[in-house]
């Protein structure tokens, strides 16, 4: 290979609370880590985790919309000649794909994919139509890119026929999931009530409160399981659904044993904490929530969605898996998982080591190196 790798760009214009945002500045931190050069992207600054990058990593404020993003863009990268531009959502890669275009001298791309495409049409139910417009533009924009990151096997084996790579073309890199900050978020005392009056065991879950993490489902389960045991469910996240999440509690007569506070800083304090994590998803991409749960020794219940937690859990080893939406089967296995000995340490040990900062931003180096012809770190 020729010359060290030595800038990485991370591009994240459209940043929310969530785990693409999470992993990312992760990634970051941990590149800055290997003494190589890092610059993030973003629109503003006063944004979730952005504080978490570390002094390594150059946070740059593009600012604007439209033309005056891609032009703000496309200065920074003239600036700083990353020699990889990595983004990692559907408006950014096309953001980054139109930069590159204009420069003389264009860094290598990397489009990270981050969730199951085909899972995700089929749970909205696209028609025939609007699957083949969607596959088409999809294969638009991935065709352009040098490298391709999918964040686990089920999403590059769903993708690969989408875009009409070879499946062999497709990088499947671990999230960087289990940090310090991590275990040492996990060993505070939890702020929630519930962990501190003695009262019913807390079960959790973990998200945006969208359609795609179907807590619906779970309401339903936890009210099934709530008549045959003392219990009580704590949900993490915020989002659009959350009138129709309480009115639905309300209806099935939970609303008392059921709260939502909304995003929480530190949820791991509260995760380890809680007697069950479950997972409700109708799609995922690798469901870092379920990831975190095993790191923290929390048993744990999942949808056997696309994709992700059937790799996690080892195709039901160290968890329960049941097919999506169904009630029935979601209430017998939070019973059961509820009823079994917690194996925290076993739990821990399955996911240390795969899902560690470490050894994700070791493989992310080692794609980009070998996309670029360089020597990694």
């Amino acid at each position: 290979m020729g010359y060290r790798l030595e800038r990485i760009a991370i591009l994240l214009t459209s940043f929310g609370d969530g785990g693409v945002e999470r992993m990312l500045v992760n990634l970051a931190r941990g590149f800055a880590g290997h003494g190589i050069g890092v610059d993030f992207y973003v629109r503003e600054r006063a944004r979730p985790y952005l504080d978490q990058l570390g002094d390594g990593v150059r946070l740059i404020e593009l600012g604007g919309d439209g033309a005056g993003l891609g032009r703000a863009l496309l200065s920074a990268l003239q600036q700083q000649r990353p020699d990889v531009l990595m983004s990692a959502k559907g408006g950014d890669d096309e953001l980054a794909i139109a930069a590159r275009r204009a420069l003389g001298a264009p860094p290598r791309l990397f489009l990270r994919c981050g969730t199951n495409i085909p899972g995700r049409l089929t749970a909205r139910r696209a028609n025939p139509l609007r699957r083949w417009l969607a596959y088409r533009g999809i294969r638009a924009v991935f065709g352009q890119a040098d490298g391709i990151i999918c964040v686990s096997q089920g999403v590059a084996d769903d993708l690969a026929p989408v875009i009409r790579w070879p499946r062999s073309r497709l990088h499947v890199l671990p999230n960087p999931v289990l940090t310090p900050q991590l275990e040492r978020q996990a060993a505070e005392v939890p702020l929630h009530p519930w962990f501190h009056d003695g009262g019913a065991p807390v079960l959790i879950g973990i998200g945006g409160l969208r359609q795609q993490k179907n807590f619906a489902l779970l309401l339903r389960a936890f009210a099934r399981v709530r008549a045959q045991r003392p219990c009580r469910l704590l949900i993490l996240g915020e989002g659009r659904l959350r009138e129709d999440l309480l009115a639905l509690a309300a209806r099935l007569g939970i609303a008392g044993e059921v709260d939502l506070p909304g995003f929480v800083d530190n949820p791991y304090a509260c995760l380890a904490r809680a007697a069950l994590f479950v997972l409700s998803s109708s799609w995922e991409g690798t469901a870092n929530a379920l990831i975190e749960a095993l790191a923290v020794g929390t048993p744990a219940v999942a949808t056997d969605c696309p994709s992700g937690p059937r790799e996690i859990l080892a195709g039901g080893r160290y968890g329960p898996l049941v097919p999506v939406g169904d009630e029935a089967a979601l209430t017998a296995a939070m019973l059961m998982r509820l009823a079994q000995p917690r194996d925290s340490e076993r739990l821990r040990a399955t996911v240390r080591e795969r899902y560690s900062e470490a050894a994700s931003v070791r493989a992310y180096l080692d794609a980009f190196a070998a996309g670029c012809g360089v020597q990694s770190s």
